[in-house]
Order: C-alpha cells, then sequence, then structure tokens
C-alpha cells in the first residue's frame, strides 16, 4: 500500500472506514490487532471496554502512538474472530473500535458486526 493510499483511507469517515474494514478483512481473513503484552485497549464516553481493530497492518502501525507506544500490528483469524473473539467480548461487555484512525473509529453492536461480516463473507 502506497502512502497516498493510506492517507486517503485514513481519511474517510468512520463509516466508510468500517465498510472498507469489513470488505477487506473478507478478503483478508484476517482482522489486526495491537499487542503488547495484552491487546489495546481504550474507553468510550460512558466508560465501556473498547478494543480497537483494523484491516491491515500499515493502518495499525499508524495508531502505534501515545498509550500505544510499543504495541506492535499482530493478526487474529477472521474466522476465530467471528466465533470466538467477538461472543467472547459480547459476554465481557467489551465493544469493538473498528478501523480507529488516531481520532475516531466507529463503535457498534458485536450483534451487527458478526452480521455485516457474515453478509461479506457470503460473496466469497
Amino acid at each position: 500500500m502506497n502512502k497516498k493510499e493510506l492517507e486517503i483511507v485514513l481519511s474517510l469517515s468512520a463509516n466508510k472506514r468500517y465498510e472498507y474494514f469489513i470488505k477487506k478483512v473478507a478478503d483478508s481473513e484476517n482482522v489486526l490487532g495491537l499487542y503488547n503484552e495484552g491487546w489495546a485497549t481504550t474507553e468510550d464516553n460512558n466508560g465501556s471496554v473498547l478494543i480497537a481493530f483494523w484491516p491491515k497492518m500499515e493502518f495499525a502501525k499508524v495508531c502505534a502512538i501515545n498509550e500505544w507506544n510499543g504495541y506492535v500490528p499482530k493478526k487474529i483469524d477472521l474466522h476465530e474472530f467471528i466465533e470466538k473473539w467477538l461472543p467472547g467480548m459480547k459476554k465481557d461487555g467489551i465493544k469493538p473500535s473498528i478501523f480507529w484512525n488516531n481520532y475516531d473509529s466507529a463503535v457498534l453492536d458485536i450483534d451487527i458486526l458478526i452480521e455485516d461480516l457474515n453478509t461479506e463473507l457470503e460473496k466469497y
């Protein structure tokens, strides 16, 4: 991925980055998180814990700054993400933060994320 493409995608709205995320992770069958003796987390305005996820390593690297300095991108198999990660996060009350760009991200209900991922995977 070239720098121009990286900048263009990062400048998209959270909703457009979410759509990009769904297509790209279905394509690659991998989701990226940032890891350093634990996964990169943050909180929303209500104090709910969020785990951040990206569609490609380059995007995750851009966000490995500030409180996530020293974190490195780590792949998660998409099927494991859908079948184990997301149900476990839902049980624990943790929300997904999809495609953070150091400004905002898409935060949504886990059931909607699972449905969107499965709908996209049906196209393959």
